[in-house]
Parts: structure tokens; C-alpha cells; sequence
């Protein structure tokens, strides 16, 4: 039994505090970037894309070289990436002064680049790692580790919501730097075990012969869409909510997040009773229920009750399906769990937010050139958008949307500014353009509609995305019944049968 376990899993803790509060922070300070740099919202979501692309990817690479190289060397390697991140994108503001926009762009890709990178890096090293230090409870240690990441977001939301606005962006960006240190002290500092599948000399061969299990397989469907509905949610939940409930959003996000918090501490008395299998057919009935909630209500009071449900839903999902594929096939060491991982963000990033902000689009430009076709017409988007196999829409234009909705009081401040240093964007100068020809106009009967149909379409997207819960309880529960005709749910050691379904 390793007698630093308790410092390892405070170290693997703090990695998804890092990772939170940065995503956190990073979301907050998107405007700040914009208005210093000139950036238009399509070089933001550049920007931020660099935050999440690959963060799949990494986590299943990684996963398969971490039983041969080591926690400890592939923690390392994340802190220093997590560090370069910060001083590359602290570099931001000199390098703008230096060398213009342009670089300043890349600037900021690079250090979003890294973050996500040292992200996917701590993810296939810190699952795994704990499984193997805690084999009698692994579910339950799982579930205590990633209340990190709601920690983290917490934290992350909290300090975006006081600082940002009131102090130089530079300063939240550099305190999520705290946990960085000090994780990295630990990780530096403490002998790490060898792996379980390491000690037990399983070849690389051997542990990906677990994915001939047609219990796996159905295990990874499964993650995706627990990514889908956990990561492609949680990326539009607070704008949603937001378009509900005006001045709310962060809050309702921020409660979300601390239901996960708290509740992941108490898994283990919850699986004691009911299994890790019967723990996720529970909490798909309750995401399933929350997003219909969220999907059919406008009243305040049912809208925190709605998130309640739908926070108690989503909080085992994730850490609980990593602690099954653990519990079940250890032979495959890093890799199985990384394969879950990598399932779960790859469809949050692929399917999970595109897919709903396809849903809302579609739902929204519906409901408009209903209500009215000329408003629809001010507001659809030059172009056209499309998901999968489905056909192309033109949505509604988020930034004429976004000055009608502030009455163009932003607008109006970032032109009057830009105007006196001489730096009017052409994107700027366009929109301004349009507002005060088309939009102001037309704003008294725009505005109602435009509000309406925006909200009709988050909330159908809500109901749509409750299919996807509502279709897991029903993978579970065939689960649930494949292992009760084999005697129950146990878990599996090294050495022992059992390991492949």
C-alpha cells in the first residue's frame, strides 16, 4: 500500500483545479482580449478552439506510453506545459506593443494550445494512477479526484466574476498559476509507483486486447455520450439559462458546478448499496428529467429546481464510468481509461457542442421567420450552417443579436473608443454601420421577437438533448441485466479471470 497516496491524490486533485480555474478564467477574459486587441469574435473562438483541440487526442495518445514512462514523467511534463502556458500568454500585451495583432493571435493560440495540451497529459495519467493506488474503492477515489474539476470551475468562475472588468486581465490569469506550483511541487518531490500493468509485465499487445471486449466497446458508446451531454451541455447551459433568466446564468453554472463538488465526496457509501451500474441508471434518469425541466419552464424558482435535478444527474457520470472500466478491465491499464476519456471529449468537442448549437439555430431561425420573416431576415447570418447529415440553416447572427439585446450600449462605448485612437476595425465599422441603418430602427419590434425565438431555441435543444440520458439508462440497464445473469457486478484483479467480457 503506498503510504503517499494521500499526497498523490491531492496532487492529481489540483490538476483539475488547474485545469478549471483556467478554463474558467480564460471564458471570463475573452471580451478583455477583444476590446485590447482588436480580436473579432470568430479570432476569439480561434483562440479559445486552442484551448480544446486535441485535448481528446492527447488523452488517448498519452495513455498508451504512460504505463512505459511513468506518472511521475508524464505529470511533469504537463506541469511544465501548464507553466509555458501561462508566461506565453501573459506574453500577450509586450508582444502586441512588439509586433501587432497577428502575433498577438498566435500568441494567445499557443498558450491555449499548451494549456490543452498539459490538460489531456494530467487526464491520462491521473486516472489510472489513482485506480492503482486506491484498488479497494476505485469508483469512489475516482469520483473524489475529478470534484477538482468543479472546484475548479467554481474557483474559476468566482474570480472571473470579481476581477475581471476591475483589474488587468493579466492578474486572474496568473493566479491560476497557484495550483500549478503546487501540484508540480508535489508531483517533483514524491516517489511514484509503477503501474499495476507494469509490475505485472502485461506488453502493450495484451492490454489492447481488452478492446475485443464487446462490453468495452458498449462501455465507450456509452462515455461519448456522457460526453456529449456533460461537456457539449455544460459549453451552452450558462448562456441558455442566461437568455432565460437575465443575470443568472453564471450563477446557476456556479451552483451546478458545487453540486458536483460536494456531492462527488460521497459516492462510495451510494456505490456500497447500489453498484457503480445502478449509480448511472439513476443518474441518467435524473439528467434526463433536469433537461426536460430546463427545456419546458420560464419560472425562476423551477429553473434552480430544473439545475438541481440535472446537477445531481451529471455529477457520477464521468468519474463513475471511468471507475467501472478500472474495476472491470485492469489488463488495459492507462489505455482503457484513456480510451474513455479521449470517447468522452472527443464527442463533447465534435458532436456534444456543435450538435446543440446546431439545435439551437435551427429551433430559433423556426420560431423567427415564424413570428416574422422581415426580423428574421435582419438577423439570419450571412451564412449558412449545417451538422452531420443534417441540412444547412442559417441561424441567428450572434452579434447583431448581442447589440440588440444591449441596445447597442457596448457597441456604441468600443466605436466611440476605437474612433478617438484612430483604430476603428472594418468589423466594427460594419456593424455600427448596420445598427444605425437597419437595426435601431426596427429595435422596439425586433427586440421581443428576437428574445422569444432565442429562447425557444435553447430550451428545444434542452428537451432534444434529454434523449441522449433518456437512450444511456437504457445501455445501463442492459448492462445492469448482462452482469445479474452472470452472478452480479464484481470487479477484477490482475492475475484473476474475468477481465474480458
Amino acid at each position: 500500500m503506498q503510504h503517499n497516496r494521500g499526497k498523490l491524490m491531492w496532487a492529481s486533485f489540483l490538476t483539475l483545479m488547474t485545469a478549471g480555474i483556467g478554463f474558467a478564467v480564460r471564458g471570463g477574459i475573452l471580451a478583455e482580449w477583444g476590446y485590447q486587441f482588436g480580436f473579432t469574435q470568430s479570432e476569439l473562438g480561434t483562440i479559445t478552439g486552442g484551448g480544446l483541440v486535441g485535448f481528446g487526442i492527447v488523452i488517448l495518445v498519452a495513455s498508451l506510453i504512460t504505463d512505459q514512462l511513468g506518472y511521475k514523467t508524464i505529470l511533469g511534463i504537463a506541469f511544465f506545459l501548464h507553466i509555458l502556458s501561462v508566461v506565453i500568454t501573459l506574453a500577450a500585451t509586450p508582444v502586441y506593443a512588439a509586433a501587432g495583432k497577428e502575433a498577438t493571435f498566435h500568441c494567445l493560440y499557443w498558450g491555449m494550445f499548451c494549456f490543452a495540451v498539459a490538460n489531456g497529459l494530467c487526464e491520462a495519467a491521473i486516472n489510472p494512477l489513482i485506480a492503482n493506488i486506491y484498488p479497494e474503492k476505485k469508483t469512489h477515489y475516482l469520483n473524489i479526484l475529478h470534484a477538482g474539476w468543479p472546484g475548479g470551475l467554481i474557483v474559476g468562475g468566482l474570480l472571473a466574476k470579481l476581477l475581471v472588468g476591475n483589474v488587468r486581465w493579466e492578474i486572474p490569469i496568473a493566479l491560476y498559476i497557484v495550483p500549478t506550483v503546487w501540484y508540480g511541487s508535489i508531483v517533483l518531490n514524491e516517489q511514484y509507483p509503477k503501474s499495476d500493468v507494469a509490475k505485472a509485465g502485461i506488453s502493450l499487445g495484451n492490454m489492447l486486447q481488452e478492446f475485443a471486449s464487446p462490453i468495452l466497446l458498449c462501455l465507450l458508446i456509452l462515455q461519448a455520450c456522457v460526453g456529449y451531454v456533460e461537456l457539449g451541455t455544460d459549453s451552452w447551459i450558462a448562456n441558455i439559462t442566461e437568455s432565460i433568466l437575465t443575470g443568472q446564468g453564471l450563477f446557476l453554472f456556479i451552483y451546478a458546478s458545487g453540486i458536483m463538488f460536494v456531492l462527488r465526496f460521497f459516492a462510495g457509501p451510494i456505490v456500497e448499496k447500489i453498484n457503480p451500474l445502478g449509480l448511472l441508471c439513476a443518474s441518467t434518469i435524473l439528467g434526463t428529467t433536469g433537461l426536460l425541466l430546463l427545456g419546458s419552464t420560464s419560472s425562476a424558482g423551477l429553473i434552480w429546481v430544473a439545475v438541481t435535478i440535472y446537477g445531481l444527474g451529471k455529477t457520477f457520470l464521468w468519474p463513475t464510468m471511468l471507475g467501472v472500466v478500472g474495476e472491470r478491465f485492469p489488463r488495459g491499464g492507462a489505455i482503457t481509461m484513456g480510451a474513455v476519456g479521449a470517447a468522452g471529449a472527443l464527442s463533447g468537442g465534435f458532436l456534444g457542442g456543435p450538435g446543440i448549437g446546431y439545435e439551437q439555430d435551427y429551433h430559433a431561425s423556426a420560431e423567427l421567420q415564424q413570428s416574422s420573416m422581415a426580423t428574421y431576415e435582419r438577423y439570419a447570418a450571412a451564412e449558412g450552417s449545417s451538422f452531420l447529415v443534417f441540412p444547412e440553416i442559417r441561424g441567428l447572427d450572434g452579434r447583431k443579436v448581442g447589440v440588440l439585446i444591449d441596445d447597442a450600449k457596448t457597441l456604441n462605448s468600443d466605436h466611440a473608443i476605437l474612433a478617438k485612437r484612430g483604430a476603428v476595425t472594418p468589423d466594427i465599422e460594419e456593424l455600427k454601420g448596420w445598427w444605425d441603418k437597419t437595426g435601431q430602427p426596427n429595435a422596439a419590434d425586433d427586440k421581443s421577437r428576437v428574445k422569444v425565438a432565442r429562447n425557444f431555441g435553447g430550451q428545444m435543444a434542452l428537451k432534444l438533448t434529454a434523449g441522449v440520458p433518456a437512450t444511456m439508462f437504457l445501455g445501463y440497464l442492459l448492462l445492469v441485466l448482462f452482469f445479474k445473469s452472470r452472478g452480479g457486478y464484481t470487479t477484477v484483479e490482475i492475475g484473476k479471470s474475468g477481465g474480458t467480457e
